[in-house]
């Protein structure tokens, strides 16, 4: 049919079969029951049709019987020449014959398939099983003869074959069976086999004989291992002490292991051998490495726990800490704290010589870095080395030695310690070298002034009575300290503490005079209490006015008021409080000054008890509010960087509709908490 033709074809109703299309889509709207992959497979799974078994047959006659073997031998042959080398049918086929009693087609089924693969164990465990099953034993024994030919190093022939003659009592061919076994040199498993083949039948001799062959044939540890502990269970102790020493001497290094020489000090403790056991063990650890060595040192330390004296349980655990200290130091040679742990440990051995050892190696490792973090614990391992010797040791020389090579050493341009300046110092003084003490000190101020230099330097001076020379280093420390209020107060207080007060007030004023001091009001601090101290109230008035002056701080006015109220000055304490608060009304900005000052005011009222001011103050208080502000920067307002809240104080004095509408803000914000908890 031409194209044209196809083109024209039409049904009973007049439709072009060619052209017709299926309908399209008319509703795209998903299907309210949808169907998951889930059920497609359920649904699959149950409508599977079942296994189709073939019918049972029952067998009634001998030609049945007959009909019936020809057609599965059709079957198996069949199976066998298409896949001759899947000797699991052959196997089959086997096992179908042996189930007819077919013993003679059962063998050749066997030899067939041995010629197909010779080198199948399966087969041959099948074939052997078959003779054995139905007591063909020497069929089995030759076939156990043709398996071990072809492959003597399969063991499960060996092991199967010496059991049948195990188990027919046939206990001669059996050891014969292991001793051809033995000259292949089998794994341990078929020598322990032997050995215990030979126990049943209570051969001791012959079980010494196999294991010594044993040792023979593999010469490792492992191997004399076990055998000394079968000399040992047969109680043959010299022997067995035969079989250790012949170990090290017939392996060597492969000897210098920690099992050995566990085992062989187990031994001789067992036989009480004491001095003989703690010889192998101090053997062992002196020619094994440290790390190797672990469980033997355990053993070494648990024996002279039970059986030492008390001086060599202390020497082993020292010993056992110190390798642990020495191995941290190997790892990093800067950690100093290992360095303590091991010195600490000499130290108590009490031998001057090791002490010292111990501590020249550890500062030989100075800081890489001329930082003084990395130097903070290495110059201490210097403070302990000098201690040592003076109190240890009772060298003081040597102590003065250690402390003039740790100043050499520190690099007092970038950094300095105060500590090693002191120490060195007081070691002079207890040496009573005291004009050397002096020229250290001198030297540290003049290299490196430190604050905590000189007040030990003058705390000593003062000590030894020399009030002149203490005065002295107090302007010197003045001198080079001229903007911290620390020399000054000190030099104040030890002219006071002299009943100097001029001298005290005059060092104060001076201090006061110096515009680039650090935190003056310290020094105010410290005058006002000095003169308080001196009930000298209205040199305590004049200096808080002079205060005043420069400052209008809230601190200070509170100060002020608690000095007042402190000596009982009732007026004189509300006119301090009055004045401070007439000092921040009506700057917006020293609100929160003006509140704090109030609150001071208020607990102070209620500490004097006066009922009627408590009042007068409260309604004073303000009330605090919560408010949003705008955020801007500092030389960039036109931009918006959003909102920020705040607290602002509207005080009673102040728009009375701001101040509700604080009150009004501070209560929705309670009512609105209150919400939040309920609903939580």
């Amino acid at each position: 049919m031409s194209i044209a033709e196809q083109k024209f074809m039409v049904d009973a109703q007049g439709r072009n079969l060619v052209e017709m299309r299926p309908p399209g889509i008319q509703n795209n709207q998903p299907n309210d029951i949808q169907i998951t992959a889930e059920q497609l497979l359920k649904d699959a799974e149950i409508h599977q049709t079942k296994e189709i078994r073939p019918p049972q047959q029952r067998i009634m006659d001998e030609a049945e019987l007959q009909e019936y073997k020809f057609r599965k031998r059709i079957l198996f042959e069949n199976r066998v020449r298409r896949q001759r080398n899947y000797l699991g049918i052959w196997i089959r086929y086997a096992q179908f014959e042996e189930g007819l009693l077919e013993f003679r087609r059962a063998r050749s089924i066997f030899e067939r398939a041995l010629e197909v693969d010779p080198s199948n164990i399966g087969v041959w465990m099948k074939y052997i099983e078959m003779e054995m099953r139905h007591k063909f034993i020497n069929h089995a024994r030759n076939v156990f003869e043709r398996a071990i030919y072809q492959m003597p190093r399969i063991d499960q022939f060996w092991f199967k074959y010496s059991y049948m003659e195990e188990v027919l009592g046939n206990y001669q061919a059996a050891r014969e069976i292991f001793n051809r076994w033995m000259t292949w040199k089998p794994e341990e498993k078929a020598w322990m086999a032997f050995l215990k083949f030979e126990e049943r039948m209570g051969e001791r001799e012959n079980q010494r004989q196999i294991m010594y062959k044993y040792m023979e044939a593999f010469p490792k540890l492992k191997v004399y291992l076990k055998v000394a502990k079968f000399e040992i269970k047969q109680k043959a102790w010299d022997s067995a002490r035969n079989i250790y020493e012949r170990t090290l001497e017939e392996l060597g290094q492969e000897a210098l292991k920690e099992e050995y020489f566990i085992d062989f000090g187990r031994f001789e403790i067992r036989n009480k051998e004491y001095e003989r056991a703690r010889e192998i063990f101090r053997f062992g650890l002196k020619n094994i490495a440290k790390d190797k060595a672990y469980q033997l040192y355990q053993e070494y330390l648990a024996f002279e726990k039970q059986y030492g004296e008390k001086d060599e349980i202390d020497q082993i655990i020292l010993n056992k800490r110190r390798i642990f200290y020495k191995e941290l130091i190997s790892q990093n040679a800067y950690n100093y704290d290992a360095w303590f742990d091991l010195a600490n440990l000499e130290m108590s051995t009490k031998d001057v010589n090791r002490i010292r050892e111990s501590f020249e190696a550890a500062i030989k490792n100075v800081p890489p870095g001329n930082e003084k973090r990395f130097w903070r614990r290495y110059i201490y391992l210097w403070y302990n080395y000098a201690v040592f010797e003076e109190l240890e040791a009772n060298n003081i020389q040597k102590a003065i030695e250690i402390f003039e090579r740790a100043i050499q050493l520190v690099p007092h341009q970038q950094f300095t310690f105060s500590k090693l300046w002191i120490l060195y110092a007081q070691l002079l003084v207890r040496g009573k070298d005291i004009d050397k003490m002096r020229k250290v000190y001198g030297l540290a101020i003049g290299i490196c002034p430190n604050i905590k230099i000189f007040q030990e330097y003058i705390q000593i001076e003062l000590q030894l009575a020399n009030i002149d020379r203490a005065r002295i280093l107090y302007q010197r420390f003045i001198e080079i300290f001229p903007d911290n209020p620390i020399p000054w107060i000190k030099f104040a207080e030890f002219e006071n503490d002299l009943e100097e007060y001029e001298r005290s007030e005059l060092i104060f004023e001076l201090a006061l005079q110096n515009n680039q001091m650090n935190m003056p009001e310290t020094i105010w601090r410290a005058y006002i209490d000095n003169q308080i101290k001196l009930q000298n109230y209205e040199k305590v008035r004049d200096l808080y006015e002079k205060l005043l002056e420069r400052s209008k701080h809230v601190k200070i006015w509170i100060s002020y008021a608690q000095f007042e109220l402190s000596i009982k000055n009732i007026t004189g304490f509300r006119a301090a409080m009055q004045r401070g608060e007439k000092c921040y009304i009506g700057k917006p900005e020293l609100k929160e000054e003006r509140a704090i000052l109030l609150e001071q005011w208020k607990d102070m009222e209620i500490e004097i008890g006066d009922e009627q001011e408590i009042k007068k103050i409260s309604d004073k208080q303000p009330t605090k509010t919560i408010k949003k502000r705008k955020i801007k920067l500092l030389g960039d307002e036109s931009e918006d960087f959003g909102y920020e809240e705040y607290y602002d104080y509207i005080f009673p004095e102040e728009n009375p509709q701001q101040k509700n509408l604080g009150m009004l803000l501070n209560n929705a914000k309670l009512w609105k908490q209150q919400q939040e908890q309920r609903n939580g």
